[in-house]
């Protein structure tokens, strides 16, 4: 009967009970929307995360003098700023009204050269070349000496602009200034169009804009050089038909020399760095792990020499050889989990000491001029993983009346540290027993279990983070969210056994790492159930093929310029324009993420594209409609499939954008529209 669907009516008192209590969880459940809402309104902004820093870059002129700061404070652009350390007295020494200053060296005390890029402009227009200019610390005797890509150059009067060199000449090498000299030249060398080879470098002059030949041929399929601090080329990596070399050319010698030659995955040891006393660093895989570890190379053996200089367990060495530009070297810089550094000359060792023991806790990374010396100058970026940095001068000699050290200013004015996330970085093994390094991040005061992102890095083959402040993952952690980001195999700088571990793995073992690393976070209460996965390019197609290998797993995913269609990304086509090279085709994909016709199946069974019937979680995508890394078509067909397949995402394009986001109001609005879309189904 009808009425047996009705329930009967409660008496006076129960039903004056059940009132009450549907009141109070009414109100309890609004006062938690209310909690909510506020505490997402006291977040920072988005715009504070993705915007560009109050200080890009600062450098000590070589005699420490002088300071250049890029900056955007007071401008609409980013300009370069010139503060002299003796007086005080600062200097707007170069702004653009059509670009932004950026790659600031000095040639000498009293010259710099620099760029100027578009950052208000798509990452797609092909405006990325950003030409070269030199200036004087008080902004005369400005000369363009490298036109930028798609720009059109302005005469002065003068006939000087016929001598400027075409966009795709790069800056290699600002030699070191010596006692008694002054240099007016630096290191350039043009890149074919095809972006494949390197032509024969020129010495150009900042003053006059003439170029000289370096009195030297290149080898021919030269790729790349490495030079000396003093700018003598050193040594030529030639690559041809699938094969490498490396070639050595010592001081005093005209000729070149045999290093190795080897297949593109066999080399027997990397290039590094040759230092002032023309001693050549070169990396080597040891062990089971394929570590590499820094070693000097024996030119009688012909070989690394059998003890390394640095090893660093867990870890591939990746750093820097720091160097005066004559003499040996005066330390070298490391990164494992984060950076150290590790100083040869005392004075240095004993400064990064007293910096350390100023600002414990951070990274407190010293680029020193007058190195050593009664004199020395230093400057010093403190940082942290709440911190994106505060910068510092110390002066061994500080002018009268001034202490020696000097606060220069903050990275970020806008960021408060004590809001911001704490970073972590774990080892958990993965469902094989490999080693699998994992980060985390999220607030300082969460308690408990939180909804997860899972953040996949791009790449693939590339190592995801290094400890200090990630405004991806600061940002998500400031919406209430645990971010969890794993080095899945692939990943780069954890030995070559892991690397190698991740050839024609897309969407099999190295998807299996990121699904362990959500898994291992919840059994540790560092994430809750409720969990999305999200990710850029690789880490997009990863967030994908979560959904189809892991739909237990996450509530949504978000993937932004992310690969979709392995068979376009190995093939190409006619109809589809794209930056990947011929040669990239022919001799790297094929064996590091599948061959065509042998690994068909594979290569179907995890291309998202072809897999979306079995996602069923909500999807939010994102493209750059100017993208030639990895097209808007791989977007488009996954946004066809999945409406297909009945499951309509959210979709997002940004015009003028390529493979990055370049307009910061475009990364704010996708980062905002993604928090919104993670909080719709993780509820935080």
């Amino acid at each position: 009967m009808p009425s047996a669907l009705c329930s009967a009516p409660l008496p006076k008192k129960q039903r004056r009970e059940h009132h009450v209590e549907t009141l109070r969880r009414w109100v309890g459940g609004m006062a938690v929307f209310l909690l909510a809402a506020v505490a997402a309104q006291a977040a920072p902004p988005a715009e504070v995360f993705f915007k560009a820093p109050d200080i890009t870059e600062a450098t000590l002129s070589p005699n420490g003098r002088k300071l250049a700061i890029t900056t955007a404070r007071g401008a609409k652009r980013t300009g370069l700023a010139v503060f002299d350390l003796g007086t005080g007295k600062a200097l707007r020494t170069a702004q653009f009204s059509d670009g932004d200053v950026s790659q600031v060296h000095w040639v000498n005390d009293n010259r710099l050269i620099f760029g100027v890029v578009d950052l208000s402009d798509g990452s797609g227009r092909p405006n990325g070349a950003p030409g070269l200019y030199a200036v004087n610390p008080d902004g005369s005797e400005m000369r363009q000496l490298v036109r930028r890509m798609n720009r059109p150059v302005v005469s002065d009067g003068s006939n000087r602009h016929e001598r400027l060199l075409d966009w795709n000449h790069r800056l290699l090498r600002v030699p070191y200034p010596r006692a008694g000299e002054t240099h007016e030249e630096v290191l350039v060398a043009e890149v074919s169009l095809d972006e494949r080879h390197l032509a024969t470098p020129l010495w150009l002059n900042t003053r006059t804009g003439r170029t000289r030949p370096p009195g030297v041929d290149a080898p021919p399929d030269t790729v790349d050089w490495i030079t000396d601090g003093q700018g003598e080329l050193r040594v030529a990596l030639t690559r041809r038909g699938g094969r490498l070399a490396a070639l050595w050319r010592g001081p005093g010698r005209d000729d070149w020399q045999p290093l190795f030659e080897s297949g593109l995955f066999d080399a027997p040891f990397g290039i590094h760095a040759v230092d002032g006393a023309g001693q050549l660093y070169v990396t080597q895989a040891r062990g089971k792990a394929g570590e590499t570890v820094l070693s000097r190379y024996d030119f009688e053996r012909h070989a690394p020499e059998a003890k390394p200089l640095v090893v660093t367990p867990g870890f591939s060495y990746a750093g820097q050889v720091l160097d005066a530009g004559s003499g040996a070297a005066l330390g070298v810089r490391v990164v494992t989990d984060g950076e150290t550094t590790v100083w040869f000359h005392p004075a240095l060792k004993a400064l990064q000491e007293e910096a350390d023991a100023r600002m414990p806790g951070r990274v407190n990374h010293i680029s020193c001029r007058r190195c050593g010396e009664p004199d020395m100058t230093a400057l010093v970026r403190s940082y942290s993983d709440r911190d994106p940095g505060q910068l510092w001068v110390y002066q061994a000699q500080p002018p009268a009346g001034e202490k020696n050290w000097r606060a220069v200013g903050r990275v970020r004015d806008d960021i408060k540290p004590s809001e911001m996330a704490v970073m972590e970085f774990h080892r958990i093994q993965a469902r094989d027993g490999r080693d699998l390094p994992v980060w985390v991040t999220k607030a300082a005061e969460a308690k408990g279990a939180l909804p997860a992102v899972v953040l996949v890095h791009g790449g693939p083959w590339v190592r995801g983070n290094t400890w200090g402040w990630r405004p991806y993952a600061q940002f998500l952690a400031s919406r209430g969210f645990a971010v969890i980001e794993p080095e899945f195999r692939g990943s780069t700088g954890y030995g070559q056994a892991h690397f190698r571990a991740g050839f024609k793995q897309w969407g099999q073992a190295m998807q299996h790492d990121v699904a362990d690393a959500l898994r291992w976070a919840q059994a540790d209460g560092i994430a809750s159930d409720k969990a999305c996965i999200a990710g850029g390019s690789y880490g997009g197609y990863s967030a994908l093929m979560g959904l189809v290998n892991d739909p237990d797993l996450y509530r949504c995913g978000a993937a932004w310029v992310a690969v979709t269609d392995l068979e376009l990304l190995l093939k190409g086509s006619w109809w589809v324009d794209d930056d990947t090279s011929g040669e990239t085709r022919r001799h790297r994909l094929p064996e590091m993420v599948g061959d065509l016709q042998k690994d068909a199946a594979m290569i179907t069974a995890n291309s998202p594209v072809r897999q979306a019937t079995r996602i069923k979680a909500p999807v939010l995508l994102a493209f750059g409609e100017a993208d030639r890394r990895v097209p808007l078509a791989h977007g488009k067909r996954m946004r066809d499939a999945l409406r297909e397949a009945g499951n309509e995402p959210v979709w997002l394009t940004y015009a003028d954008e390529g493979h990055s986001f370049g307009m910061v109001k475009n990364r704010v609005d996708l980062f905002e529209r993604m928090a919104a879309f993670l909080a719709q189904h993780l509820q935080p």
